[in-house]
């Protein structure tokens, strides 16, 4: 927990003026009433769990924005805050603070991007085709075939990442794949078992990319005047203190 506040602060530190931070302030979202085995809080820890709210608190006292998600997850937060700074003409560029993937949907050309601040690597819209073989907008097509294993959910048997990228970067979206793998034209191993899996499970690959595709119709913020950072309120300092002596 100590580290998250620790790199809120190197942010500030590196000159970061505008900042929101999002978490999930419960496990589970709509999401899993969609799939029965997306991912759950079960397995964490409920010391760790019950250090989320302290988490929370610390980050607002210490003057930023903080989102905590219950019926939407900490990336939808995120997603919708860097679409509302997207759109706003006054900002630069936007930095949104993860390496996860399905967060590289967000990325627009070289004005939204990725920051792995532990890599010290910004990724732009050629790092997610570098990274992923297909676009942004494909991405959370492409979680759909392949399937992410951190969110609970499997993508279609047979697919993997060169297949998925190589058929996904002619043809962007799932619903516009023809069921006939001979149109396909792309170097995709056993393409006719792919088509075979994928015309017998297209209601269910069209759920995983449901459950890939980050939510932005809702609301986090007016403006990124919102995300000002005007410093530490007092009640900072109590708070910090508590968390370091969790911490220990």
């Amino acid at each position: 927990m100590r580290g998250v506040v620790n790199s809120v602060l190197g942010m500030i530190t590196a000159g970061a003026s505008h900042i929101g931070v999002a978490t999930d302030h419960v496990i589970e979202s709509f999401r899993n009433r969609l799939w029965r085995g997306y991912k759950t809080g079960a397995g964490i820890e409920p010391d760790l769990l019950g250090q989320f709210k302290l988490l929370e608190e610390a980050i607002a006292a210490l003057g930023i924005t903080v989102w905590p998600m219950v019926e939407f997850e900490a990336d939808d937060a995120l997603a919708a805050a860097a679409k509302v700074a997207d759109g706003d003409p006054r900002v630069d560029r936007v930095f949104i603070c993860t390496p996860d993937k399905d967060l590289a949907q967000c990325v627009r050309g070289d004005r939204v991007v990725q920051l792995d601040r532990r890599k010290r690597t910004v990724r732009d819209e050629a790092g997610v085709i570098a990274r992923f073989g297909v676009r942004p907008a494909s991405i959370p097509d492409y979680l759909a075939l392949v399937g992410d294993a951190s969110d609970g959910y499997p993508g279609l048997p047979g697919w993997g990442a060169k297949s998925a990228a190589a058929v996904l970067a002619r043809y962007h979206h799932l619903e516009s794949i023809p069921d006939d793998s001979r149109t396909w034209g792309v170097n995709a191993a056993s393409p006719a078992r792919l088509a075979r899996t994928l015309a017998s499970q297209r209601d269910q690959v069209l759920l995983f990319r449901t459950l890939a595709t980050l939510r932005t119709d809702f609301h986090v913020l007016d403006s990124v005047d919102d995300l000002q950072w005007h410093g530490p309120t007092p009640d900072f300092a109590p708070l910090a203190a508590r968390l370091d002596a969790v911490g220990r």
